[in-house]
This record gives C-alpha cells, structure tokens and sequence, in this order.
C-alpha cells in the first residue's frame, strides 16, 4: 500500500483523499439509521450532503435539522472536522496516535496540505493546528452553551453548540435550526462567538503559529510576509465590508431593527461570506448592492492553509497590485518593501482566471437547464466553489444534473481548483520543459 500511494504526487494525494472521504460520508448518509424517516436516503442527496461536509460548503438539498438523525448529524459533523482539518493533518493524527514516524513523503503532503513553506517544524505545526482546533472549538461550544442549553436543554444544548462551535470555525455554515441563524439575528452572544470562530478559523494554519511564536516578543516589522498581508488586508476587508452592509442594507436587509442590531447584523453579514455560509437574513430581502458585495465576499474568501474556501484573499491582492504596477508601468510588485516573485503573480492571475471561467460556465450550463434567473443561480455557484453555503434557497430545487456540477464544483473548490487542474494535467516532459521557446511579442490590453 505504501509503494503505491508513494507513486502519486502530493497533490495527487489529496484529491484523492477527500475524494474518498466523501464517499465514506455518502455510503454512510444513505444507510436508513441516518436519517428520522428510518429509509435509505437518495445517492445523490447523501453524496451532495458528504461532499458539502467535507469541502466544509453548507449548500444542502436536505434540511440538516429535520432529515439526518442524531447519527446523520454526527456523521455530517465528523465530515466536516475532516474538511476543515484537511485530510492529511488527520492522517498525521492517526500517525502520531499510533506513534509511527512521518517520511519525507509524508512530509510533502503535508506542507502543500497545511499551507507552509518548508519541512522544518512541520510536524510542530501540524499538532499546533490539531490542540488549538480543538481548544478554539471548546472555548466557542461552551460560550454558545450559555444560550443554548436553557432554550433547547442541557443534551440538546450541548449538542447544538458543539455542532455549530465546530461549524463556525471550520467555516462550514451546516445548522441545526433549520433556518440557519435567522432566529438569533438580534443576539450579540451568538453572532459575535460564531463571527470570531469564523475569522480564527480562516486565518491560516500558518498565520497561528507565526502568532503563537511571537507572542512574547511581538512586532510586527518582524512577521513574515504573508502574515502580514493576511492581518493587515483581512481586516481591512472585514471592517470595510461591514460599513458598505451597513449603508446599502440600512432600509432593506436590515430594516426594522435598532442601531445596535444593525451594526451587529453589518458585522456579521461581512465575515459569514468568507466562507462559513451561515445566513441571519433571506438572501431575498437583499438589496441587488448587498448581493453583489456578498458574491465578490465569496469570491474572494478567506486566506491559504485556513479552514476557509474561495480565490484566497492573498490571491486577489497580488492580482490587484500587479495590477497597479502594470498601469505604472513598473516591472516589480511590492508590498511591505517585498518584491512578490514571478511565479506567485503568474499562479495567482492563473488561479482568479479559473474560478472566474468556472463561474461563467457552470452558470451557463445551470440557466440552461433550470427556471431559475441569472443571479440566483451565478450566487449558487459562486457559493459552490468558493465553499461558503450561502443560497437564494434554490439548491434543494434544482435538478440531478445540477446537483452534480454543484458537487464538482465544491470539491474543487476545496482541493483548490489550480491544484486540482495540475494534478491531472501533470507536469508535462521535464526534458522538454528545459528548452525555451523564442520570445514574440503580441498587442494586450
């Protein structure tokens, strides 16, 4: 077994194993005790549902609360602590469990699947991620208890808010309520615990530890690079966001409540799109300005090695600074006196480029075959493959071979649509690949 998984790539690697953890979840979600009707659920649903879990989306052609049992639901909340985990951090568990040593090729999953940069304390960060998953997750359950179990009881509340504890953070959006969060619009304790396990889970693996190692000393002239950018544009695109809700929902979406409820309600409505999925207000009652900025959100997403999906913040703002280079007619882009390589701004115009092309064509395909209008269906898709959950309500309505574009588009949204699209593309001949191509010059722009 060992020689043969040793013959697939990294990348490789991956895909396949979230593969096979959605069918796992699927061939489980389909058994007649997942479900309170005491019959086998449909393939197709059960395979939409594993696929939703584990690509950590929340879009469900069933309703979680009235559908699964207890054991449907546990599954589904295993499916996505896999998700947000990643597949190969809980392989490293079951390694460090069993007390077997972790390879060099185990090593190199694990780099791309984690979201760093070298081998050196890569095992470090991999139990980093694994105890503070779990200690965040805890902390948030156990706030969220306070509500919860005196509204629903102490085995019901309990439940609930570990369901949504893990939910929240691994940016997944499932719920047990059946309406999402429509019912705790107005409460400051729930929206801001679930806000805050959002944006800690979507921070990135990486940013954490960087964190973590900085806490006696912390300056941040001294953060890399790339924690840099994630904390500055992050939260700038956070409170950003929240005003333009604010401002655009102030007589729609928001109508009817307080100042404090609405600023509340703009905070959330800004971190729930980047990807966690979880919704406070029918996307209906939108203006059209608030459901356009909440499909760019979603676009856009949260940051590398996170539990969180879309383009990646990162990658949207080296495109948009190459962009401003380009119209200054500079050769390099920089940011924090650092130059961004060639390759990072080749991969990530290349990785905006994919999901944008996705989007028109699964959006194309689905208008042509469901009753359904443009904008509706292009926020389902955006919603896919950006694996956030957020929906205009159509996803239980739409037909089989709709299903199935959905559920492509979630997996490769969470294996990431560039690294899918290498992964069986291959790298091509290596002895060809040294010989250049002469140079020519074309007209852009």
């Amino acid at each position: 077994m060992r020689s043969i998984t040793h013959k697939l790539s990294p990348i490789r690697f991956i895909a396949i194993g979230y593969f096979t953890a959605i069918i796992i979840g699927a061939l489980l979600l389909i058994l007649p005790i997942s479900a309170k009707s005491g019959t086998f659920t449909n393939f197709l649903d059960a395979l939409f549902t594993s696929t939703s879990a584990v690509c950590v989306t929340g879009l469900t052609t069933l309703n979680t609360a009235t559908h699964w049992t207890f054991f449907g639901q546990l599954v589904i909340l295993i499916l996505i602590q896999i998700g947000g985990l990643g597949i190969m951090t809980v392989i490293t568990l079951l390694f460090l469990l069993l007390r077997k040593s972790i390879g060099l090729y185990e090593r190199t999953i694990l780099i791309q699947s984690a979201g760093t940069f070298s081998f050196h304390g890569i095992v470090t960060l991999i139990k980093r991620i694994l105890i503070g998953t779990f200690i965040f997750e805890f902390i948030g359950a156990l706030v969220l208890s306070i509500r919860f179990i005196p509204q629903f009881g102490v085995t019901k509340g309990i439940w609930y808010s570990i369901f949504h504890a893990v939910s929240a953070f691994c940016n997944a959006g499932f719920d047990l309520f059946g309406n999402s969060l429509a019912d705790f619009k107005t409460d400051p304790l729930v929206l801001i615990t679930l806000s805050l396990l959002i944006i800690i889970g979507g921070l990135g693996f990486l940013v954490w530890s960087e964190l973590y190692d900085s806490k006696r000393n912390f300056s941040f002239k001294r953060l890399s690079l790339h924690t840099k950018i994630v904390l500055v544009y992050n939260t700038s695109l956070l409170f950003l966001s929240a005003i333009i809700f604010f401002i655009v929902e102030y007589n729609h979406g928001l109508s009817g409540l307080t100042i404090g409820q609405k600023i509340l309600d703009s905070w959330f409505m800004a971190v729930t799109p980047r990807t966690a999925g979880f919704s406070i207000i029918e996307q209906s009652s939108y203006s059209q300005g608030g459901t356009l900025l909440t499909i760019i959100l979603m676009f856009i997403g949260g940051n590398p090695g996170s539990t969180a999906g879309g383009v990646k913040t990162t990658t949207i703002l080296v495109v948009l600074l190459n962009i401003i280079a380009s119209a200054k007619q500079k050769d390099d882009v920089c940011l924090f006196k650092k130059k961004i390589s060639n390759k990072i701004i080749k991969q990530s115009s290349a990785l905006v480029l994919i999901y944008l092309c996705a989007s028109i064509i699964a959006s194309l395909i689905i208008c042509a075959i469901e009753p359904f209008s443009i904008s509706e269906v292009l926020f389902e898709v955006v919603s896919a493959e950006a694996t956030v959950g957020l929906s205009y309500g159509i996803t239980s309505s739409i037909k089989w071979y709709s299903k199935i574009i959905i559920i492509i588009l979630m997996y490769a949204g969470r294996c990431g649509a560039l690294t899918l699209f290498s992964a069986f593309i291959g790298k091509g001949n290596k002895e060809k690949a040294i010989l250049k191509c002469p140079e020519g010059n074309i007209l852009v722009g």
